[in-house]
């Protein structure tokens, strides 16, 4: 691992982090079970911003009607807005409830909760009224503080550095974590330089480096799928499966991301966060517990096996691209050569899957918005029925899919009726709205703000694994950026280039959409 690591520039001698061995998440716990007799508060820094207001408050607010928060609990909004407590109740009461909708007693217990803040948490005297806020919150009791930095990127390592210069970061009796956004960092470089800098005043054990897709419901049923149900792990290997494909398609353009988008492209955006873990929970082996440490270090270990790809491989192993009308984006460099939509062919050299090739796909303004993963069997080693000339039995297939057609689906032969030996393709499906009822996945931030609350960092990424996931894009990147060449294009609500159909079909295979409607 090591000899790995120093192949890929991973510079990084920070020790592997000790992390607390949480419990399995329990989703009847009302609380956190430890320090029930100190005060909790979560402090989101940029708290006047959409996340805040779209997701961090919704959650949290589902959560007390679950009534799984921790009984003495706060939450401090601060932004450099103008405002007041009241003023952000009425603000998080109509982002939560709507317009139309009338407070219940259940809002007004949580909104009597709520405070807010005016202040620039990178200015230290701002920073020490913040610490004041927190004291006169809590009777002079600081507690246990859960910090959220919904804020810029380039804020994130000046935003620790005051928060630790106040004494915001030491815990004594009661704890202290930082969730941290993403992009974490924009190279191997960048994030190198970041991971450094917080570790200066946190602990590895205090941080907590978000990616949403690891807190949705289906993503964490994939391990449930493949180690609590024995008929698939022994077939969960190179000996049976053909390759694996990963798409995670958005209809939609870049919207009001114009700007950011055009400065960081598909690969940064979504493949070394998003996409990486996916292929992560897909490819990982059997951990030896339900802990922290143990499903990070699983995790850690699939990226720390995959080939890296440089020099003339990105060009034969990679397909970039960009959608029609992308220039014309508001906030898009009227020449750009950002990528939105990019497909790799990777492989993992372990084991377990020597020579099976994982394509990963991800793009805007594709046909449709959809997130699965595609297990792709080998063919029936022979030909035992009698069918027509030229015919062949269509292999197996496994869907699982993320969103929004939450589900599986299994592709199998059956025989159809009153034929000698005639053969349909059918599905076998599962599907989390008929059996669990609509309504049943819940917002992807509750699980994670509740797993911080409760010390549980598993579905977190740790620092090793955020260094060795940019060791692996940055040569991609590279060699993107320096080849200055005009990108392929696609059509808007399209399955994106030929490109990417060329790069499968040189294996002989083809991309498959098994969990919606939509033909590839």
């Amino acid at each position: 691992m090591q000899l790995a690591r120093a192949q890929r520039g991973i510079v990084s001698d920070a020790p592997t982090p000790l992390e607390p061995r949480s419990p399995c998440y329990n989703p009847a716990m009302s609380a956190p079970d430890a320090d029930q007799d100190r005060p909790t508060t979560i402090v989101i820094f940029g708290a006047s911003g959409d996340l805040t207001r779209r997701k961090l408050v919704p959650a949290l607010y589902s959560l007390h009607v679950k009534g799984r928060l921790p009984q003495d609990f706060r939450l401090l909004g601060v932004a450099r807005s103008s405002g007041s407590d009241e003023t952000f109740r009425q603000s998080m009461r109509q982002a939560t409830l709507g317009e139309t909708v009338p407070s219940t007693s259940a809002w007004e217990a949580f909104a009597s909760r709520l405070a807010y803040i005016q202040a620039d948490p990178t200015d230290r005297q701002e920073a020490a009224g913040v610490r004041s806020r927190l004291e006169s919150l809590n009777g002079s009791r600081l507690g246990n503080l859960l910090f959220y930095l919904a804020v810029p990127p380039q804020a994130y390592a000046g935003l620790v550095a005051t928060l630790a210069a106040v004494g915001l970061t030491s815990d004594g009796a009661a704890w202290r974590r930082v969730i941290i956004e993403k992009p974490f960092g924009r190279d191997l470089a960048s994030a190198h330089a970041l991971n450094d800098a917080i570790h200066h005043h946190l602990r590895e054990d205090q941080i907590y480096r978000i990616d949403h897709y690891l807190g949705k419901e289906t993503v964490q049923n994939v391990l449930v799928f493949r180690f609590a149900n024995s008929i698939f792990e022994p077939i969960w290997n190179r000996n049976y499966i053909d390759h694996v494909q990963i798409t995670v398609a958005e209809s939609v353009g870049v919207e009001h991301r114009g700007p950011f988008y055009d400065s960081v492209g598909i690969l940064r955006d979504v493949f070394q966060n998003h996409v990486l873990q996916l292929l992560c929970m897909a490819a990982m082996e059997p951990p030896a517990s339900y802990q922290a440490d143990a499903l990070r270090d699983e995790r850690t270990k699939v990226l720390n096996a995959i080939r890296p790809l440089t020099g003339d491989d990105v060009a034969r192993h990679t397909v970039c691209a960009q959608y029609a009308g992308y220039q014309q984006e508001a906030g898009v460099a009227s020449k750009s050569t950002t990528a939105t939509y990019a497909a790799l062919r990777l492989f993992i050299e372990n084991w377990r899957w020597q020579g099976v090739p994982f394509y990963l796909r991800s793009g805007k303004r594709m046909a449709d918005k959809t997130t699965q993963i595609s297990i792709q069997f080998k063919s029936v080693p022979h030909l035992m029925f009698p069918l027509p000339p030229g015919s062949e039995i269509r292999p197996n297939a496994l869907f699982l899919c993320l969103q929004p057609d939450e589900g599986i689906h299994l592709r199998f032969e059956a025989k159809v009726p009153d034929t000698v030996s005639e053969m349909r393709t059918v599905d076998m499906d599962f599907h989390f709205a008929e059996d669990f009822g609509p309504g049943a996945i819940p917002e992807a931030y509750e699980r994670l703000l509740l797993d911080a609350l409760n010390g549980d960092p598993s579905l977190y990424t740790r620092a090793d694994s955020i260094e060795l996931a940019w060791a692996l894009i940055d040569p991609i990147t590279r060699a993107w950026e320096e080849s200055r060449t005009k990108l392929p294009s696609y059509s808007p609500g399209s399955w994106g280039p030929t490109e990417a159909d060329k790069l499968l079909a040189s294996d002989g295979r083809s991309w498959s959409m098994g969990c919606g409607e939509h033909a590839a």
